[in-house]
């Protein structure tokens, strides 16, 4: 197998197409793709097709759609369809073979995607490809809409490239076999700075307008009478999506947009014909939507060239703060996708960039149509060099990449892949777009390190401790969490452990400037007081747990803590549940980021519990459980808190203080503390301490400390014997009223004993 790996690698074997389809094909019935076929012939052409034949009469041809266009979903990896199409182009079955998509594997019935999927099945490609009439659309399964998409125009654009090829369908639809005269190529001399208007104005930057008629209309033209009866609240005429897009790997117009000094960076993580776009979205429509949030892809866009699709993921994008450009407008989105180089995109050839507008039907039900913005590059940019014959190669002429772009753009590349020193990064931009919740993270970080360096005066003032606790966590919740979605995850760590096996890049995690703080701050707080100061301060869902169970409490809704024996055998759950994640991000990341899940982030915090109704249900019942056992989620499940805690164990300093008396006798923290971090032998368990400082409370309260109360009451018969009354020698009583207001009877003062709870 490795060996049949490397030579596929290393030689591009063409059989290997052939017998990758002959692998698949014992999966499915010849009548099942071909009706009434009863057996198969041997496969033809490159890609391969295999006939299929009743007897000796011919019904159709197989296919496998990942040989013809890509189809790639949720998981990265092909999913594997056998189409049956007949000898006029009209497809007759389809069989799913091979996929390892989390969406479907986990919660999805793969009946309702076949069946989404099924209902191209007698559709006449033929007129598609002549362009008489649209192509045909899939419906939408809620929760698998990527993957029901990708295989959908997977089989319509496999069966189009098959159709177009001439190997079956009419003749005319054959290309023309003439030899091209031109090879097409970006001119790297043309790098001029140029406006925004004139970008515009050429066709340098595409744009696409829908207003709130244009999107009604079209739903009704759907033929869908839910979506058609639900349309979009507004006058007619207000912006929908005013959607622009470019590509900034050209010099022009990337310098224009990014400035020169991004262009320069973007440039140097560009490989040899890679190209990048900027895609800019105004109106109340966003075409980022939240899948790339919860799945990390971008399913309301997708890239199309030719018979190729794409949708692009979270690790292709980087978020702009604005456009370099003069008199560009305020987008309040701006995101730069980086187009994988296996896409084989042709920069020089046109393309579209498709926008799916998603409309909910019913509670689980959603309808959808689509809107292209096509892009064809203007001619200023490209140079046409003649093709020289292939038996005469020349050292001058420039290799061609697949998707035909020339190898001397990538040179022009990497000659501005080497900008000066002090060249400001492009991350620097995002960074001075986000002024704003930057300085209020910083404020927010330098006001928790100085509550932690002077915890201890605070703490000696617990009403006032307990109202800058409250209004702090209610901070973090509201603003970092609720509105700036500053929500950190256990996908972060398996994401920076996998750029660390495949290839560390600072500037993807600059990239998200509010999340770079956070683990910059989480990487200080590890050395000097372990996970607490996330986990107990800067965790907006922490947060809400505590906030919760404080409203809990305050209503007298009963507390249960759980006996020492049970809560300490239920610590290891979450690193378990960690654990596991982690191997499985070896394996699949994609795959560990499903099952990541089981933190409610997303759906209490990101999403504001606007999703689908068992995510809902799951983050509630965690929380309903934290109205009784306070924190609930982050002693036994959280994997995150796990993660934080494996390192936590290398802090240099001890800011915790401790009696002799603690844990022998005295339980009085340990029985106190929240979270239960305490042993009963007295030591704090700094894996599972979130920081809350109750304990520190204690540590100074001379009336609930055993040890302070001794401290008090030592302190009291000092001040009364020294008073002017026994100074003087009078005969006083035996009980002294002291300035608290309280007796102290001088004999038995030193017989004090620390309680035992």
């Amino acid at each position: 197998m490795a060996l049949a790996i490397f030579g596929w690698i290393a030689f591009g074997c063409p059989a290997h197409a052939a017998s990758r389809l002959t692998d698949y094909l014992p999966k499915a019935e010849p009548g099942e793709l071909v009706p009434g076929a009863n057996r198969l012939g041997s496969p033809q052409g490159d890609p391969a097709i295999v006939p299929a034949y009743r007897d000796d009469r011919l019904l159709g041809f197989v296919y496998l759609n990942s040989d013809f266009a890509n189809a790639t979903g949720y998981s990265g990896k092909p999913i594997q369809l056998l189409v049956g199409i007949n000898p006029k182009g009209v497809l007759t079955g389809l069989k799913l073979v091979e996929h390892k998509e989390p969406i479907v594997l986990v919660g999805i019935p793969e009946k309702r995607i076949l069946e989404a999927v099924n209902k191209l099945i007698g559709t006449d490609m033929d007129p598609v490809v002549r362009g008489v009439v649209p192509a045909p659309q899939v419906d939408i399964v809620s929760g698998a809409t990527v993957t029901v998409l990708v295989m959908g125009d997977s089989i319509v654009r496999s069966a189009t490239k098959l159709i177009k090829s001439g190997r079956l369908g009419a003749p005319a639809n054959a290309p023309a076999g003439a030899a091209p005269q031109a090879a097409k190529a970006i001119d790297p001399g043309k790098s001029a700075i140029r406006d925004w208007q004139s970008l515009v104005g050429d066709g340098s930057v595409r744009r696409l307008t829908l207003s709130l008629a244009d999107v009604n209309q079209a739903f009704e033209k759907s033929g869908n009478a839910a979506a058609a009866a639900r349309p979009e609240e507004g006058e007619p005429g207000d912006t929908f999506i005013d959607l622009y897009v470019a590509d900034v790997a050209v010099p022009t117009i990337g310098r224009s947009l990014l400035g020169n000094d991004g262009y320069d960076r973007l440039s140097a993580r560009l490989k040899p014909g890679q190209q990048a776009l900027v895609v800019a979205g105004a109106g109340r429509y966003s075409f980022k939507g939240a899948a790339y949030v919860r799945g990390g892809i971008f399913d309301r866009i997708e890239l199309i060239q030719e018979t190729n699709s794409i949708r692009f993921r979270d690790r292709d994008h980087t978020r702009l703060g604005s456009l370099e450009a003069e008199g560009a407008p305020d987008f309040p989105e701006i995101a730069l996708f980086i187009v994988p180089a296996e896409f084989n995109f042709d920069p020089t050839e046109p393309w579209t960039l498709q926008l799916l507008v998603q409309r909910v039907v019913g509670a689980r039900e959603k309808a959808w149509v689509t809107f292209e913005l096509g892009y064809a590059l203007p001619d200023v940019y490209v140079k046409r060099e003649p093709v020289k014959p292939a038996a005469q190669p020349s050292a001058a002429q420039p290799a061609k990449m697949p998707g035909g772009a020339p190898v001397s753009t990538a040179d022009q590349h990497g000659a501005a892949a080497t900008p000066a020193a002090e060249d400001e990064p492009l991350w620097m931009k995002i960074w001075r777009g986000d002024i704003v919740k930057i300085g209020t993270t910083v404020l927010a970080l330098g006001a928790l390190t100085l509550i932690f360096f002077f915890q201890n005066q605070l703490v000696r003032r617990p009403q006032v401790y307990t109202w800058v606790r409250r209004a702090y966590l209610a901070f973090i919740l509201v603003w970092l969490g609720w509105y700036a979605n500053a929500q950190l995850s256990v996908v972060n760590v398996l994401t920076f452990a996998n750029s660390l096996l495949t290839g560390f890049s600072w500037e993807y995690f600059l990239s998200a400037p509010l999340i770079f703080l956070l683990w910059c701050s989480i990487a200080a707080g590890l050395l000097f007081w372990g996970r607490g100061p996330f986990c107990g301060w800067l965790c907006p869902f922490g947060a809400l747990q505590e906030l919760l169970n404080n409203v809990a409490q305050a209503v007298n809704i009963p507390q249960y803590r759980l006996p020492w024996g049970l809560h300490e055998r239920l610590w290891p759950l979450k690193y378990i549940i960690f654990l596991g994640l982690f191997g499985m991000s070896l394996y699949s990341t994609a795959f560990a980021e499903q099952l990541a899940e089981v933190e409610p982030f997303k759906t209490a915090v990101i999403l504001k519990f606007a999703r689908e109704w068992p995510f809902v249900i799951y983050a509630l019942t965690l929380l309903s459980a934290g109205l009784f056992v306070e924190r609930f989620f982050c002693r036994y499940m959280c994997p995150l808190g796990a993660a934080l805690a494996i390192p936590g164990r290398v802090r240099m300093f001890e800011w915790l203080r401790r009696w002799p008396e603690c844990g022998s006798p005295c339980q009085r923290c340990a029985n106190e503390c929240p979270v239960q971090a305490i042993h009963p032998e007295g030591h704090i368990n700094v894996n599972e301490c979130i920081y809350c400082m109750h304990c520190q409370e204690l540590y100074f309260d001379d009336h609930r400390c055993p040890h302070m109360i001794q401290v008090r009451l030592k302190r009291e018969k000092r001040e009364a014997l020294s008073s002017s009354s026994m100074r003087s020698g009078g005969k006083g009583p035996s009980t002294i009223i002291t300035a608290s207001g309280k007796p102290v009877g001088l004999p038995r003062a030193e017989a004090v004993t620390p309680p035992s709870t």
